[in-house]
């Protein structure tokens, strides 16, 4: 081992110190081991794949600066498993695992404790601590669905990681539809198809992710569906995820029944608040600080799923450790711009929405908005409905002036401007103005 790639690797340790909290270091650096390095490439032993993935994707970047390179730019680092010397990852297994054998491969970070809940998934949070706590005795089979990046997996796991905790005398199994067909065609291959059988029809609690691709595969298909039933047929736990109901699965109508004699739980879009929860815990775990204004910008920019929240926390915390540079709106815009979503819009927008969507939001009659009360409340929803009608509207100003009992087109001015004003230092307007146009383009 050269004593200069040696120094190179400490030096890297030494950057990465500085800039990471201490928790984050402890759990994810620390544990990485140098076994070998050459002015060509170096050997990095790991405890498991997740600290590999998070070391690249978060510091990929720093490590080209430090480390030798392949011919594409990117770090010439070999990963060998701790558990497996100095194979180079990932090696699958030359046979289906024996009990005797048996390992859980759960992502360290999928566990409840750091499953944020809100009001979109915190029935199928419930059940999933139902079925952890007591597998085989409800909710079973478990069936969860939902849209990609929503949580479905990290909720498997964490009932997974709760089982092995305190449930240790049971066997656990956390696998993929494409892993159990892949067991399935390797079984097949060394004739090693009962032994197969015998392993997966042991377990206690068996975890299904993404059954989708279950779909167009008949063989594959009766082969689960034996497994399935052989498991139920002894009280021993199953939970499911798919990104689609059971009933909407291409899937013989035998195994759909079966998914469904137990508890079907969807999970749904979390709301606003909840993705700003997201963004603080999730952030905060990373060592980076991001304040409450910044992360409701984020929130209101990004809401198709969590995965792209955590994308957009990767790239943030990338920038804050490698530009030392305190977030701002406009850092974060510059940043993110290419992940922000825009609410699509399906039809023309008219003063009557608007006017109902501003006395739904801020609790006032409709016809409030186009009177003449001064008070407070009143004034600053009719000032919103104004705002938003110059905004979005493509109309004359006088037009649209009289929409609100005959007001001045001066008056619809000076209503917009101290909105568009009081938007950029109220965070609580902001806000509702911002709910205000989501119900404006659902």
């Amino acid at each position: 081992m050269l004593e200069t790639e040696v120094t190179y690797w400490s030096q890297f340790i030494d950057f990465i110190q500085q800039r990471c909290s201490t928790a984050e270091f402890t759990n994810w650096i620390a544990p990485i081991r140098l076994v070998s390095a050459s002015v060509d490439e170096i050997v990095l032993e790991v405890p498991n794949v997740f600290v590999q993935e998070y070391l690249l994707d978060n510091f990929k970047d720093v490590l080209a600066d430090f480390l030798p390179l392949k011919s594409s730019g990117e770090p010439a680092i070999v990963f060998v498993l701790a558990s497996q010397g100095h194979k180079q990852l990932p090696e699958p297994e030359p046979e289906i695992p024996t009990l005797e054998k048996q390992v859980i491969q759960l992502n360290p970070l999928y566990t409840f404790d750091h499953f944020i809940e809100g009001a979109s998934n915190q029935f199928v949070k419930s059940a999933a601590i139902g079925v952890a706590a007591r597998p085989g005795k409800s909710y079973n089979p478990l069936f969860i669905h939902g849209g990609v990046g929503l949580g479905k997996t990290h909720l498997l796991h964490s009932i997974g990681h709760y089982v092995a905790e305190h449930h240790r005398n049971l066997k656990v199994q956390v696998i993929t539809t494409e892993a159990f067909i892949n067991d399935i065609v390797d079984a097949l291959k060394n004739k090693s198809i009962d032994k197969m059988k015998r392993f997966y029809r042991n377990l206690d609690v068996l975890l299904v992710d993404d059954i989708q691709f279950l779909q167009n595969r008949l063989n594959f298909e009766e082969e689960f569906c034996n497994t399935f039933e052989a498991l139920i047929n002894q009280n021993k736990q199953i939970v499911i995820t798919c990104d689609k109901a059971p009933s909407n699965l291409k899937l013989s109508e035998r195994l759909v029944a079966r998914m469904e004699w137990g508890l079907v739980a969807q999970m749904g879009v979390p709301d606003l608040e909840t993705r700003v929860a997201i963004i603080k815990h999730k952030s905060e775990s990373r060592g980076l600080d991001i304040p409450n204004q910044i992360a409701f910008y984020i929130a209101e920019h990004i809401y198709n799923n969590v995965r792209q929240l955590e994308g957009a926390i990767n790239r943030l915390c990338a920038h804050s450790r490698l530009m030392a540079q305190e977030l701002n709106q406009e850092i974060v815009e510059k940043i993110l711009h290419e992940m922000f979503q825009l609410a699509p819009s399906n039809k023309k927008i008219s003063l009557e929405n608007i006017l109902q969507s501003v006395a739904s939001i801020f609790e006032v009659r409709r016809t409030e908005l186009t009177g003449e009360s001064r008070h407070k409340e009143i004034a600053q929803a009719r000032q919103v409905a104004m705002y938003l009608a110059k905004e979005l509207i493509d109309d004359s100003l006088q037009k649209i002036a009289a929409g609100f009992g005959g007001k001045t087109h001066s008056t619809l001015i000076h209503a917009w401007k101290k909105i568009a004003d009081q938007i950029q230092v109220n965070e609580m307007l902001r806000r509702q103005v911002q709910m205000v146009r989501k119900n404006l383009n659902p």
